[in-house]
């Protein structure tokens, strides 16, 4: 068995797990894309609750297979409910993806991650390439608001250095996924030049991260999966898209119906 058949299998695998689980995730999201990312987790097979009520944080975690953190809004009543959620999910066992939307772009958006991740367990790490650069120390980072002007390779050794900070999974969107923790490091190829054209796309990579994060105990098994089943949807709806709208429609379809010969054609993992 080749290396791509065997991640092949552990993919489907997963995917299996989450259709047949519908495994709860509970997402403290940015107002931008909680429908999109709401969406995702649906046609993927998961189920998604959005709230950032910190009065309920405790039992919603309590019944969730992953508590998604995206730091997209970062308003007061926004911030007040991550760190309580997170408490109760280092508590309860529960894995936690965070998504450090714009680090590097204000002070708040720096410093509030890096408080998170000092603060409690981390299992998964994803953003962007100078996300993930200011996260890991590096200054002045490539970051354009909430965008990155840099590539992920670009971000390949400080991505490293930030998994083995924290001991977590770091997944580094962009051109080309990357995807570390350990000694593990993995690319991801595919996907769609049309996918960066629609907004909240990379909160989406996220919030399938949780969902992969539901069903699988290894960060980085679960970071890579949620990759790989991005890029391969993203290829998909690009076949059948006639520009921006049209991939963002079909690329919930592709979620919904991605299968063993779509996961087997089309994925591209270097290792």
């Amino acid at each position: 068995m080749t290396k791509a058949d065997a991640t092949a299998d552990n993919v489907l695998r997963d995917l299996a797990a989450i259709r047949a689980k519908n495994p709860v995730v509970l997402n403290i999201t940015n107002y931008v894309v909680t429908n999109t990312t709401a969406n995702a987790l649906l046609a993927l097979g998961a189920s998604p609750i959005m709230s950032h009520a910190v009065e309920e944080m405790a039992e919603l975690v309590g019944i969730s297979g992953a508590l998604v953190i995206n730091l997209g809004t970062v308003a007061p009543e926004y911030l007040a409910a991550m760190d309580p959620a997170w408490a109760a999910a280092d508590a309860a066992g529960v894995p936690v993806v965070l998504d450090p939307v714009g680090a590097g772009a204000s002070t708040l958006r720096t410093a509030t991650p890096l408080a998170l991740l000092a603060g409690h367990k981390a299992f998964i790490v994803r953003g962007n390439a100078s996300e993930i650069m200011t996260l890991a120390g590096k200054s002045g980072a490539a970051a354009k608001g909430v965008d990155s002007t840099a590539k992920s390779g670009d971000a390949a050794d400080l991505a490293r250095a930030l998994a083995n900070r924290f001991s977590c999974a770091v997944a580094v969107s962009g051109e080309v996924d990357l995807v570390c923790a350990g000694q593990a490091t993995a690319l991801v190829h595919g996907g769609s030049a049309l996918m960066p054209r629609v907004t909240g796309l990379g909160c989406t990579a996220t919030a399938l991260c949780g969902a992969f994060a539901a069903v699988n105990p290894d960060p980085f098994e679960a970071a890579l999966h949620a990759c790989v089943a991005m890029k391969v949807a993203g290829e998909m709806a690009a076949d059948k898209a006639a520009g921006p709208g049209t991939l963002q429609l079909h690329f919930y379809d592709a979620l919904y119906s991605m299968g063993e010969q779509d996961i087997r054609q089309r994925l591209k993992v270097e290792r």
